[in-house]
């Protein structure tokens, strides 16, 4: 007779294992996911360098010196003049529509002002909706354009100035390619790897509810709490461990982004991560004692991860909400250890507050995840097994149309998971998306200050840097090293020195250079302070060059035209502040609507379908039959998600004051096309799951790789056309830009006809393939 296996801690491990490799979703969601996102990602960041951001220009001069002009621009690398417009309307129009992100005007008689001194503008636009894309297109047209300005200097008789200039030059200590890839891909893959860690302890743990036998589990591991959860979690815990192994060797191999910090901090932290997101997931099953719902919790706790990771949008520059809540997630820690480590190449101690943060949150979670075990082991066995909550079968659908509408309404108000994605999430995460984004800029950006001079004009600049709204002196450094040091503590996030000698050169009449010393492993807190600093010092020098006179007179004028001939103004249109909320979550708002409504149709089409493969006298319907009930539903569909349409695009962009230019019967016609097209290819995907929980466990960490295949976060000029196309099989990425243009930009229907084309073929195309896949998958049964 066969000696039965000792229960304990090897016992649970054999058993979770064996259920790993037979069961597909478990594989799918912890090999296929990651890949996914791994390949999506890593193509989308092929060309770390952005380039090619199309431009109009409009030379209303016509002459050869605004063609010099003209011809500076074209050679920036990172643009590219795609329209020569006879006027600004069109300029405008072919923003709007998305052909060009900036234009570049030039005006009339512009070479006579030009010869004659009256130092004539030149006007940039950019359009700041597109944040990430208007950064790189504003540093582009400003170097080019002052640029052509130097060289009409040049060419012009030198003149004598009456006073010095001060001049910011700024010197990236950190990441001084300003590489996005370094930037972005160091911090999205652990985001989508922790996404996937917790649905996977979450789906392990919850298939005891539904599927598998708790009292089982428990036995295996000799009714000790610790052991079977351990045991269970041991064999995902090994497999995420290799994987954020791996992670390193992809930056390195494919983009050569180098890691500079200590490798075993950054192992450890590692671990400690994966340990928290698998205890995380276990305990939201163990409280939820229901598969779905526990996913949807977890998915709620994990999704909107990034925002509140301080990678984005810094974490200085967020309300109490967004710090607290971030305080609690395991992953914004590990991010500052591994940036600290990976990309600063910081000493050991000064990561050790997060690494403790880190190990802290992994133990309560694990604390809580084995006392919340223990919780439901001193329950009876049956009672533990029949705690689950079984998801509702769905009403049959009356003949018809109407019929497959008011069947599909009972099926959600009836079914736990589907109410909770279908109506529950888009409220919940309406509030609760936006919160790190909401004071929209920086304020008061923290800085260090190295005095060489100790002039009265070095401790002018001082007050006028701590004076601005942008930046505020935090630190006064007597050298370098010690400003650097204040760096690397997080006590400032950017040095400006003051050489010797300053004011001597400024009274002299030269200029004089003072260095910014800046770290761009964060670009958006680099970009803010890095030009908050040279806004400042430039203020201060237009005033030296006034010398008393107003700074409007045609004294500082003359003085002005010494040094630049022309005035370059840069001028952001659409979300002229530069908003991060803003820009970031009008398109989150589109992306979150598809996913909710993607996961909670292909949940109730597995459920039907799996309702009639188990009643075997159920008979196929006819084609006509599937067309209605697809039709049916996707109405149903639409009618449910009208008030979250209504949320989305009328009600919350005014609360947080997003721009709203776009007419509002034009946005519910493309969004309802938008809705019907999501709909159809729920359906369409749904009908070949066998699971209800399935869909979340395949849709829910392709969130973030989707966003960036949009081409709204990261421009489309930077992704290869392949890619580019491979997103277009989700409806979302053709509504992300015509939503976002309509309503933000005030784009007519005309000028996003593509988003339109698109979503009319999607909706067409999904619509015969959940046809089709109706009728193949109720044939199956009828067969057998």
């Amino acid at each position: 007779m066969k000696r039965r296996p000792k229960p304990g801690f090897w016992l649970v491990a054999r058993r979770e294992t064996r259920w790993l490799l037979h069961d597909r979703a478990a594989l799918i969601l912890i090999f296929g996911v990651p890949l996914f996102a791994f390949v999506v990602l890593t193509a989308v960041f092929g060309n770390p360098v952005i380039r090619g951001l199309g431009v109009v220009v409009v030379d209303a001069d016509r002459s050869e010196t605004s063609r010099a002009f003209v011809e500076q621009v074209a050679s920036s690398p990172g643009l590219s003049i795609v329209e020569r417009a006879g006027d600004l309307a069109s300029a405008a129009r072919a923003i709007r529509s998305g052909e060009a992100l900036g234009a570049v005007y030039v005006p009339a008689d512009f070479e006579r002002d030009l010869k004659a001194e009256r130092r004539p503008q030149v006007i940039a636009f950019y359009n700041q909706q597109f944040l990430t894309a208007a950064g790189i297109a504003s540093s582009g047209l400003s170097d080019s354009l002052n640029a052509a300005a130097q060289r009409a200097v040049v060419r012009a008789a030198p003149k004598a100035p009456r006073i010095g200039a001060l001049v910011a030059e700024t010197i990236v200590l950190v990441n001084p390619g300003r590489n996005y890839a370094q930037f972005l891909l160091r911090a999205l893959l652990p985001v989508v790897i922790h996404v996937v860690i917790a649905l996977a302890a979450g789906y392990s743990v919850g298939s005891e509810f539904r599927r598998r036998s708790m009292r089982e589990w428990l036995a295996s591991a000799g009714g000790n709490p610790i052991v079977a959860l351990a045991g269970k979690l041991a064999p995902l815990f090994g497999i995420f461990f290799v994987m954020m192994l791996v992670v390193p060797l992809i930056l390195e191999g494919m983009f050569e982004i180098s890691f500079k910090g200590d490798v075993g901090m950054i192992v450890a932290a590692g671990s400690l991560l994966i340990v928290g997101y698998l205890s995380l997931g276990a305990l939201l099953q163990l409280v939820a004692r229901d598969l779905t719902t526990g996913l949807s919790l977890t998915g709620l706790f994990v999704s909107p991860a990034f925002g509140y990771l301080g990678v984005g949008f810094p974490i200085l520059g967020m309300n109490a909400f967004a710090q607290v809540w971030g305080a609690i997630l395991p992953l914004r820690w590990y991010i500052a250890v591994l940036f600290g480590q990976a990309a600063r190449g910081l000493p050991v101690q000064e990561s050790a507050q997060p690494f403790a943060a880190l190990a802290l949150l992994a133990g309560v979670y694990a604390l809580l995840a084995i006392l919340r075990l223990r919780a439901l082991r001193d329950w009876t066995g049956q009672r533990a097994d029949q705690t689950a909550v079984q998801p509702a079968m769905p009403v049959a659908a009356s003949p018809g149309i109407g019929g497959a509408i008011a069947a599909e309404w009972r099926s959600v108000l009836a079914f736990r998971g589907a109410f909770s994605l279908m109506v529950l999430a888009p409220v919940v995460y309406g509030v609760f998306y936006p919160q790190p984004y909401l004071t929209q800029i920086l304020h008061k950006v923290p800085i260090a200050v190295v005095d060489n001079d100790l002039s009265e004009l070095s401790r002018n600049i001082v007050q006028t840097l701590d004076a601005s709204g942008a930046v505020s002196v935090a630190v006064h450094a007597e050298t370098l090293a010690q400003a650097r040091a204040a760096l690397e503590r997080g006590e400032a996030f950017a040095a400006v020195g003051i050489p010797p000698g300053t004011e001597r050169d400024v009274l002299k009449g030269s200029t004089a250079h003072l260095p910014i010393y800046a770290d761009a492993t964060y670009l958006f807190l680099f970009r803010s302070t890095a030009s908050g600093i040279a806004v400042a010092i430039g203020t201060l020098s237009s005033e030296l060059a006034a010398s008393g006179a107003r700074t409007d007179g045609s004294i500082v004028r003359a003085t002005l035209a010494t040094t630049s001939p022309a005035e370059i103004l840069l001028q952001p249109i659409f979300n002229p502040v530069g908003g991060y909320a803003s820009y970031a979550v009008p398109a989150a708002f589109v992306l979150i609507l598809q996913q909710t409504l993607l996961m909670g149709v292909a949940m109730l089409t597995a459920i039907a379908f799996a309702q009639r493969a188990s009643n075997a006298t159920t008979s196929a319907p006819s084609t006509s039959g599937a067309l209605t009930n697809v039709l049916g539903r996707a109405i149903a569909h639409l009618t449910i998600y009208l008030p979250a349409l209504a949320l989305y695009l009328i009600v919350l962009p005014r609360f947080y004051g997003f721009s709203t230019l776009g007419h509002p019967l034009q946005l519910f016609v493309l969004a309802s096309l938008f809705i019907l097209a999501t709909s159809f290819m729920g359906q369409a995907v749904g009908a070949w799951f066998t699971r209800p929980e399935t869909p979340m466990l395949v849709f829910l960490a392709t969130s973030l790789p989707q966003f960036f295949l949009a081409g709204f976060a990261w421009p489309n000029e930077a992704i290869p056309k392949p890619v580019l196309a491979a997103g277009s099989v989700f409806p979302a990425d053709f509504a992300i830009d015509g939503i976002v243009r309509i309503n933000q930009l005030g784009a007519t229907p005309w000028e996003v006809a593509h988003a339109w084309r698109g979503l009319w073929l999607l909706a067409i195309v999904y619509f015969a393939l959940a046809v089709i896949s109706a009728r193949l998958v109720q044939r199956r049964p009828t067969h057998a």
